[in-house]
């Protein structure tokens, strides 16, 4: 399994991006997909995930209703939408799945089998 993330960017205060999250390999069943981020000095933080159905969970008090995750099944890919952007949302974002149907500690990056390489959002004031 692959995932290839990309969307980062340099962006102001206020501005929106969305990241992308390619899955290639064993596609038949789907994906669930985790999104973190990781900001210089401090640990991988949960930001959302999205089940194979579509379901989605998001860290409330990071994200307050500006993210928004979705997904594209015929192209195997994950979004996240990011609207309202400030600096403290500058970080490394990875996404991440964990392959078997067992249950999911989605917030838990350790309970994730691969990770893409991560993109860099940078969000100037």
């Amino acid at each position: 399994v692959q995932l290839q993330a990309s969307g980062g960017g340099l962006v102001q205060a206020g501005d929106s991006l969305r990241l992308s999250c390619a899955a290639s390999g064993r596609t038949k069943n789907g994906y669930r997909m985790g999104w973190f981020r990781q900001a210089p000095g401090k640990e991988r933080e949960f930001v959302a995930y999205i089940s194979r159905s579509g379901g989605t969970i998001y860290d409330v008090d990071s994200v307050k209703g500006r993210f928004t995750v979705s997904r594209d099944n015929a192209k195997n890919t994950v979004y996240l939408q990011m609207n309202s952007l400030n600096p403290e949302d500058t970080a490394v974002y990875y996404c991440a799945t964990k392959l078997n149907s067992g249950s999911i500690d989605y917030r838990d990056p350790h309970d994730y089998d691969y990770w893409g390489q991560g993109t860099q959002v940078t969000v100037s004031s």
